[in-house]
């Protein structure tokens, strides 16, 4: 039993390789999709997430607490919940169905933009308020606007930013189970690598299943060598 699994595996692994060196064109329209949806996503979750995250850092506000642990606790939003809610707004008895998204690639960019948005918001928050402790008292006694501080800080922190981005697009490309319920897996119009990992694997199609594994993790060891050294570098800087 164990040698004809490993048998299947090897061949299925030399099967998913063979994909690979070929560029096969289901292999490039999913890995195509996928990159498209998570970037623009996380392009949308940054433009709003940054700015948030460190208004919250520098302004002093009733609730600003609650704030803090508002961010916190949606960074960690299950997906499923994130996907059941974008799927019962965009539904046709929904208040946003007359748009028409459900089961398109729009759809699945506003549920990532859920996932996201909150992560980077959050991580944003911790790393300007940081900043904020060495650098506050100096922007306040200069009387610099709201808006500037918040400028001046993350442009300060613009190294440590762009891992928290990173950070998010991480978390994008990974996610499974909000753009399948949004998005639906329909072949040639809303299937990503994670969609489409599970659905051969359920098929008994462990070629493709590993071919896309191969590739997803790929970019996830990318995306972590390259915070990693980012981080590397706002360290050198700082130091």
């Amino acid at each position: 039993m164990i040698a004809y699994t490993v048998a299947v595996f090897t061949q299925s692994l030399v099967q998913a390789i063979g994909l690979l060196q070929s560029f096969e064109s289901d292999v490039l329209e999913i890995v195509a999709l996928s990159l498209r949806v998570s970037l623009t996503a996380v392009t949308i979750a940054t433009l709003i997430g940054l700015p948030l995250g460190a208004l919250v850092a520098v302004a002093r506000f009733p609730g600003r607490s609650a704030a803090v642990v508002l961010l916190n606790t949606f960074m960690g939003l299950p997906a499923v919940i994130v996907g059941v809610t974008v799927y019962l707004l965009l539904s046709r008895s929904g208040p946003l169905g007359s748009l028409g998204l459900l089961f398109t690639p729009s759809a699945m960019i506003v549920a990532q933009t859920c996932l996201t948005l909150p992560l980077i918001a959050a991580l944003a928050r911790q790393t300007v308020e940081d900043a904020w402790r060495q650098h506050g008292e100096t922007l306040r006694s200069l009387r610099v606007p709201m808006a500037a501080r918040v400028r001046v800080l993350l442009w300060d922190c613009r190294f440590s930013l762009v891992a928290v981005v990173l950070a998010g697009l991480g978390r994008a490309i990974s996610e499974v189970g909000a753009v399948m319920i949004v998005g639906g897996n329909i072949d040639r119009a809303t299937r990503v690598m994670t969609t489409a990992i599970a659905l051969e694997i359920s098929k008994g199609d462990m070629a493709l299943s590993i071919a896309l594994g191969i590739v997803l993790m790929s970019l996830v060891l990318a995306l972590n060598i390259l915070a990693s050294g980012v981080r590397a570098a706002a360290m050198l800087r700082h130091g």
